[in-house]
């Protein structure tokens, strides 16, 4: 068996309505090879869609996307799990320098 990591997304519904909010989940999977991850992160995240009353009595839903990303990890002390970078946009300069 290998361990990866699943990034699976979920759109948010409100009342039947695409909203503008994602959810973004990060899942261990276990299998033999990438396909049957892959066929397992796709199980994993329908089974993780919900439908809930909200306090405002609206019905809202998490509907699944994608998987939208699928890696091998290594599970033994020190062994990175996920890893993200980041563009800095640049501040122009402040109105009140010269």
């Amino acid at each position: 068996m290998q361990s990866f990591t699943a990034q699976i997304i979920y759109r948010i519904e409100c009342e039947g309505q695409p909203t503008d909010q994602y959810e973004e989940q990060w899942r261990l999977i276990y299998a033999d090879n990438h396909e049957s991850a892959l066929m397992e992160a796709r199980s994993t995240g329908k089974n993780e869609e919900a439908t809930f009353i909200d306090r405002h009595g609206r019905t809202i839903c998490w509907r699944m996307l994608a998987v939208k990303d699928l890696q091998p990890v290594s599970l033994t002390n020190g062994g990175l799990l996920f890893s993200m970078v980041r563009e800095a946009e640049l501040v122009p300069a402040p109105l009140w320098s010269i």
